[in-house]
């Protein structure tokens, strides 16, 4: 009987240890969530595309405070300065006029994001890490990934049964556009204008994203 007793128990730790891993969902409905790009052109305009349709579903493991999972924003909802025309031309330039915009997302999967320290109730957990996008399905022209840094908070349930929600705020500083071909001079029929807006769309941009994410136990 202890003999028994001794397996049941291995068997119970086995069995817990396999939970150990918490889903993480970034609800698109929501409404609390966002990404948003800002290009700033020295000589040029500065250009702001958001879009509050971030999707995200992590697994976090509290055995190795790390994350893994996919995040993504879909093209069609992002809005270019508040104007349907700027609008337009991105997705003109993201899509080269090729494919239908509802089909194309900006995309990142990231695995093993480690966390330091791990998530703790009301306490700030920093992570950096070297994560691969895509845009419609490209990566980087040059294979490279992009640098992100940001921050986690855990914000525990309360009495009104509010689930634990963890908020993220991430960053890449220098997201070339150019390097996933987002722009007039890979885009059918912008060939002409491209020397005209050298100079008053930024290569270069600054993204930011802001998230809300929902844990609930497996």
């Amino acid at each position: 009987m202890l003999r028994i007793e001794m397996y049941r128990f291995l068997l119970m730790g086995i069995l817990s240890g396999a939970g150990n891993g918490e889903s993480l969902h970034v609800d698109p409905d929501a409404g609390n969530s966002n990404f948003s790009a800002v290009f700033d052109a020295p000589l040029g305009e500065r250009i702001n595309a958001v879009s509050s349709r971030v999707v995200c579903d992590l697994t976090y493991d509290s055995d190795n405070a790390t994350a893994s999972g996919a995040c993504s924003v879909p093209l069609a909802s992002i809005v270019v300065d508040n104007q349907p025309l700027k609008t337009e031309h991105f997705q003109q330039w993201t899509t080269h006029k090729k494919s239908d915009p509802k089909t194309c997302a900006l995309e990142a999967k990231l695995s093993g994001l480690k966390l330091d320290p791990p998530l703790a109730a009301n306490a700030v957990s920093k992570f950096a890490a070297e994560i691969p996008f895509t845009v419609c399905g490209r990566q980087r022209r040059d294979g490279k990934r992009e640098h992100v840094e940001g921050t986690a908070m855990l914000i525990s349930s309360n009495s009104t049964g509010r689930a634990k929600t963890v908020r993220i705020r991430a960053q890449i500083e220098k997201f070339d556009r150019e390097a996933y071909e987002i722009g007039p001079g890979f885009t059918e029929g912008w060939l002409a204008r491209v020397q005209s807006l050298s100079s008053i769309v930024a290569h270069e941009g600054r993204v930011e994203l802001s998230l809300f994410a929902t844990m609930a136990s497996n």
